[in-house]
């Protein structure tokens, strides 16, 4: 066995640890950004729904 290479293990376990954490950064601001857009879609769809009933109403 080449013990050379567990040297190098702990420097290893760091890069797996921040690119994991790295991943799931991204995936959770991806997610956010999707909710905000959502979001406002849904505003605009209620505001229009709200324009709607006024004209209704008049």
């Amino acid at each position: 066995m080449n013990w050379k290479v567990l040297e190098h293990v702990p420097l290893l376990l760091y890069i797996l640890v921040a690119k994991t954490l790295i991943l799931c950064l991204a995936f959770a601001g991806a997610k956010v950004y999707q909710r905000k857009k959502l979001e406002a879609k849904q505003q605009k769809l209620e505001a229009e729904k709200k324009k709607q009933s006024e004209k209704k109403d008049n």
